[in-house]
């Protein structure tokens, strides 16, 4: 059994968070350093998981990359996307990896799962990693982003805009825009009677496409009425859309038009139509994101392109500008497949 060792024991003494690990787990710092590095054959099990314990208690992370590191020569670039099993999002990540390799970066890619809890986790980790900056695909408010927030990390925020508030720098469309975009490519077609879809409204890109969406309808003297608005708490853009499908099949008056806040909501949407009045026809969708996928699953869905394969090439132009800040707009345009009660 290791004995604890005295408070002032040279062993313990610095070492900074290390040293901290140490004096908790009642080790010396060498054996907290083999622990770490999987050398656990020197120490008793029962030490291993008395350090264990103690990095757990402390969330520590050590860094790993040496001194290159220290001089903040890192090639290292944490990617955090919010989900990458939606299509847009993996899209918008491929391009990132692409550019960032060919600018001699390395890209890590986590998955948040739009989970601030996890998204604290892998900002932690990249930190103890020494990234040389962090790129937030979809980032949600967290206790670790405000603390970055406060001292300066470089940060890319993509697609969503910081939800903290000024800071950092922005790679996106203008979502407000392709939102009034889309309410008047409606109007113009005479679709008068919209249904709106939404995914929740904490991220920016929802909010602001909404508002533009409704801002037109209600400047043209067709408000939304609010029943006709829809969404749900559930992050699945999939189910988002099936449930409200299903809510507007029930409605006394369905809608002419089904605008959705993103293509796999329009997906949710057609199969709920086509579960519940098959060979029927369905109602116009239109959708938000234009994924790669449309061409060969709904090509007669109607949505606003977003240019992912230039995402990677503003995000890296962003990294290299020094301490990254303001806005990199990239612009977005309809893109009309199908005709009335088109299926997706």
């Amino acid at each position: 059994m290791t004995k604890k060792p005295a408070s002032g024991d040279s062993n313990l003494s610095g070492g900074g968070a290390i040293g901290e690990v140490a004096r908790r787990a009642g080790v010396s710092i060498a054996t907290v350093s083999r622990v770490i590095n999987g050398v656990i054959n020197k120490a008793s099990p029962a030490t291993t998981a008395r350090v264990r314990e103690a990095i757990r208690e402390l969330d520590y992370r050590p860094t790993s990359a040496g001194r290159a590191l220290r001089q903040r020569t890192s090639r290292l670039v944490a990617v955090l996307a919010a989900n990458l099993s939606n299509p847009a999002m993996a899209a918008i990540s491929a391009s990132a990896e692409a550019a960032l390799r060919d600018a001699g970066l390395v890209m890590v890619l986590c998955d948040t799962h739009d989970r601030p809890e996890l998204q604290d986790e892998y900002l932690r980790e990249m930190l103890a990693q020494q990234a040389r900056a962090i790129v937030l695909l979809g980032a949600v408010d967290s206790p670790k982003l405000r603390e970055l927030a406060r001292l300066a990390t470089p940060l890319v925020f993509v697609n969503r805009r910081n939800p903290i508030g000024p800071g950092g720098a922005f790679v996106g469309i203008d979502n407000c825009r392709a939102g009034e975009d889309a309410g008047r490519w409606a109007i113009d077609r005479g679709l008068s009677a919209p249904a709106l879809i939404h995914a929740p409204l904490s991220s920016s890109a929802t909010r602001d496409r909404v508002a533009g969406i409704r801002a037109v309808f209600e400047a043209a003297g067709l408000p939304l009425p609010d029943a006709m608005v829809l969404s749900s708490a559930h992050g699945d853009h999939l189910e988002i859309g099936h449930a409200a499908g299903r809510s507007l099949i029930a409605m006394e008056r369905r809608p002419d038009l089904v605008i959705c806040t993103s293509d796999l909501i329009a997906f949710g949407v057609a199969r709920a139509f086509r579960e519940s009045l098959p060979g029927q026809q369905l109602p116009r969708i239109f959708g938000f994101d234009d994924s790669p996928l449309n061409e060969w699953l709904a090509p007669d869905l109607s949505s606003v392109r977003i240019p992912y394969q230039a995402f990677g090439q503003a995000i890296v132009a962003t990294l290299l500008s020094g301490q990254p800040q303001g806005e990199t707009i990239l612009p977005h345009r309809i893109i009309e497949r199908g005709g009335a009660g088109a299926s997706v």
